[in-house]
């Protein structure tokens, strides 16, 4: 490997020359089963085709004009979104971080509006919501802060899926602007939190006037049953972020508003030279009608289900399995110590997964895995716990 790299990822030597569906080929030819999918990312597969042949036509005629001017992709792939989630409009931007971002200073400066001198958002402990100044603070680790102090003002923390320790802030703060939630959180372990919490968390944003940010970065584009999470809910935030998926592989992150928060930002309050290019949205409007025409989210919601039942009638006996937990294809299965050593043993078996919260195996497959992949997955993720 080269020494020009910034050393920030601590990447094993292994390299990958091509995808195809959910395979990826190394350099020495070698092939492995893709359970990771770009961390969520690549959920339509490797080189899927319709994809493939929207990016080379876009590419050859149009890539970049700025936001300056009219983007006729952008205006479409904001017409989906805002059709699929019930919001009013969208901020393009190119990752979850800067989507998250947009949202925070939307809430800012709404609490800013109302007279508040110090809007101040509610985030949860164990939260990942991407490593920009403003987004690692909200971030509920103290591993992604350490060194970057000092830090953010403006962010008060609670437990994830504890309401009355919400309500408690409520009785306490007058500063309080919005709460922001991962519906399940991703980098904390795939927790997912109690059916009503969600809904109650809404009952609260709307007693106090705050607005219900809901971070789908990794949730979002039909990753647990339904295109977004909160969907299962039966409820609309005010505030909605995703990306990942989106692009499948295609750098694009979106912000979603509706109500008084999407008309909030005014021209100059934010903006972004690359974000909603003409390459990005044709991108994400292509990966949109795919979920919708194929019915990805229904698919993704039933092998999920398939997958952890699998998995925990083969674990069932295991004294080191605390638990089997998720929704649709983001699932999680967290041991009774740390277990980090199981990705370089899975791609030994060509497999690729990751550990999060350092004893929980995160598993995000693109969502067009056959039976037949699924099942080798199960076999192999729990052939090497049994090995333990």
């Amino acid at each position: 490997m080269t020494e020009a790299i910034m050393n920030t990822y601590g990447r094993p030597t292994i390299g990958f020359t091509k995808g195809e569906g959910a395979w990826l080929t190394d350099e020495d030819g070698k092939q492995y089963l893709d359970a990771l999918s770009g961390i969520g990312v690549i959920s339509l597969g490797h080189a899927n085709p319709e994809i493939t042949k929207v990016i080379a036509n876009q590419a050859s005629s149009l890539l970049h004009t700025s936001n300056l001017y009219r983007i006729p992709a952008q205006e479409e792939l904001a017409d989906l979104l805002t059709s699929i989630s019930g919001m009013d409009n969208a901020f393009f931007a190119n990752s979850g971080a800067e989507a998250n971002e947009c949202a925070i200073k939307i809430s800012r400066l709404a609490g800013r509006k109302k007279g508040i001198e110090n809007p101040t958002i509610i985030v949860t402990d164990a939260a990942f919501h991407g490593r920009t100044m403003a987004t690692l603070t909200a971030t509920g680790s103290r591993k992604v802060q350490a060194g970057f102090e000092p830090l953010l003002n403006g962010f008060l923390r609670a437990p994830f899926n504890d309401i009355e320790a919400i309500k408690s802030i409520a009785k306490n703060n007058q500063n309080v602007v919005a709460i922001m939630i991962e519906p399940i959180q991703g980098e904390g372990g795939i927790r997912v939190p109690n059916p009503d919490y969600l809904k109650q968390v809404r009952e609260i944003c709307d007693q106090h006037d705050w607005f219900m940010l809901l971070d789908e970065v990794q949730t979002g584009n039909a990753r647990t049953g339904t295109y977004f999470n909160y969907q299962q809910s039966g409820i609309l935030p005010d505030l909605v972020t995703t990306a990942k998926g989106l692009g499948n592989g295609m750098p694009i992150g979106v912000c979603l508003a509706r109500g008084k928060a999407a008309t909030t930002f005014q021209p100059g309050n934010h903006g972004s030279t690359f974000g909603g290019n003409p390459l990005a949205c044709a991108v994400g409007a292509a990966v949109v009608k795919y979920i919708q025409k194929n019915n990805i989210a229904e698919r993704a919601g039933e092998l999920g289900e398939k997958m952890q039942n699998a998995f925990r009638e083969r674990l069932s006996g295991l004294n080191n399995v605390i638990e089997v937990r998720g929704k649709g294809l983001m699932i999680g299965i967290e041991l009774d110590s740390p277990c980090t050593d199981l990705v370089a043993k899975a791609m030994d078996k060509g497999l690729l997964i990751n550990v999060t919260s350092e004893n929980t195996i995160r598993l995000l497959p693109p969502l067009v895995i056959s039976d037949d992949e699924a099942d080798k997955i199960v076999d192999i993720v729990s052939g090497l716990i049994e090995e333990i």
